[in-house]
Formats: C-alpha cells, structure tokens, sequence
C-alpha cells in the first residue's frame, strides 16, 4: 500500500480563488482546511469538498500552518494556498512516486511555482523558478520562517520534481499594490520585534539592487511589460518595508499603558493568499 498525503489549507476571505484550488486536490487523501473566518462564502465551499474545516483565529503565516500541520491525519502533508493549483503534470509525478514508492527515499518533495500574471505565465526575474519545498513527511518537517514568510524546514533527503504548482497571484495591479502593503506592514514589524536597527544604506540601496537583481541579472526584461512591473512593485515593496521599519523605530506608542497593542504581523485578511514577490 502506498502512503497516504494529507493536503493542508489555510484560508481567509478566498471565495475566488478556491474552488479552483480545491478542484486540484481531488486526489489526495485527505483535505483538511482552517478557516480564519472569511467574511465571504470560503467556509461554505469548503465544505463542499471535505468535512474537515474549521475555524481559527488567524496566528500569523508560520503559526496558522504549525495549528494545521497537526491536525492532519495522514503521514504526508503537502501545503497549499488557495490562490495555488497542483498542475495536472504535478500531480501525475506526485502519484508516480507513491505508487511506486520512491516516496520512501525521501522526506520531502520541492517543485516550481509559476506565476500567472495578467493573462500570461511568467518564466524569468525572481518570480521563476519559483521553488518551493511544499509536500514532506509530517514527522520530519517544521514549518518556520519570518512572516509572513513560511517554509518547510526537513531533515533527509529531498527530491525535486519538474511539475509545476500553479500560482494565480493578484486580480490588478490595485491587488498587487494592497498585498505589497499588507506584507510590508508585517515584514517590517517582524524586523522591529526581532530588534532590527533602521538604516539609511538599507533604504537607499536595497529597493535598487532589488530591481537591478530581478529585471537584469533574473532576464526579468524577457517578460516584456510584465516584467518590468514586476520588477518595480518588488522594489517598491523592498522601500515600504524599510521606510515603515524606519517608522517604527520613530513612532511613539499612542495607546494608553495597559492598553492592547495592534497585532501588526497578524492579518486574517486574505489569509489564504500568497505573495508571488514580498518585500525581502
């Protein structure tokens, strides 16, 4: 018999997107989604498709995926964002390699993740090849990162496979212009709460080399206009996030003592969404 996978979701506000994703993921084993209380019909639609959903107070990129890791039956886990589809190639060597079991040389499996973007895939700059280490053996993989940048951490041996996961990031460039806010408000937190000083070179040097980096060094230019808005808007997030550190470090507290502080690096907001670039 081969293993079983359990396919483990974290969602939020993502009614557009998942129906998709889910129509992807009929294969695994199981589908287990937490829900961090859409505002939309995401819990809804989820259900349609498995039984276990749930609902739970967003805990942040890393943290929501630690709460779903657990919850999941089986002993393999492949972590999907609502705004992701497993590719029919994807899925085909996945399956191959649990039917034979090749799967028991390995701990985990990485793949590209290709970026739709304005009615075309993109295959240069940062966005590709985009690899992710996504399906892994439960008791060998942790989840870590800095928000809200997650990823699987394993401890063995991991193969690469040349399926794709396929991203359908933002819905305009107001869409990608909001996430790159969003992610730079709790990027730049994250840095403050780890003690992070503000620099003057960072801010000045970093958006630049970010561009440099992605549109020449990457062929970002190959991608035509695309390419070169992506190659800004990444840099553009690489200012916020340095600018808002810079903020941070200048800001006064404006509540009161006692008072609750806000949760910055927690935003249930399009929790299910993923960034294909983020201010890094």
């Amino acid at each position: 018999m081969c293993d079983k996978i359990s396919v483990c979701l974290t969602v939020g506000n993502e009614e557009n997107n998942i129906r998709r994703c889910l129509n992807s993921l009929k294969w695994a084993n199981e589908i287990v989604v937490v829900d961090s209380f859409s505002k939309d019909r995401t819990f809804e639609i989820c259900k349609e498709y498995t039984e276990r959903v749930y609902q739970h107070e967003w805990l942040g990129y890393v943290g929501q995926k630690e709460l779903i890791k657990k919850m999941a039956v089986h002993p393999w886990i492949i972590f999907i964002d609502a705004d992701e589809e497993v590719s029919d190639k994807l899925r085909e060597q996945i399956q191959n390699e649990f039917k034979s079991g090749n799967n028991r040389n390995y701990v985990g499996y990485e793949f590209p993740r290709k970026v739709f973007f304005f009615g075309t895939w993109i295959t240069h700059g940062e966005w590709w090849p985009d690899i992710k280490m996504r399906l892994f053996r439960k008791d060998k993989g942790v989840c870590t990162g800095q928000e809200p940048h997650d990823h699987v951490i394993v401890s063995g041996p991991v193969k690469r496979l040349s399926g794709c996961l396929h991203h359908y990031t933002y819905d305009d460039i107001a869409d990608q212009i909001n996430t790159l806010n969003r992610f730079s408000n709790i990027a730049a937190a994250s840095l403050r709460k780890e003690g992070r000083r503000f620099s003057l070179i960072d801010l000045m040097f970093r958006p630049f080399f970010r561009f440099i980096k992605g549109y020449i060094f990457k062929h970002g230019f190959l991608d035509g206009y695309r390419g070169f808005i992506i190659a800004v808007m990444s840099s553009i997030g690489v200012f916020y996030k340095y600018a808002k550190l810079w903020e941070l470090t200048i800001s006064k507290p404006k509540e009161k003592p006692g008072s609750p502080q806000p949760q910055t690096e927690a935003s249930p907001e399009r929790a299910g969404k993923s960034a294909a670039e983020s201010p890094k």
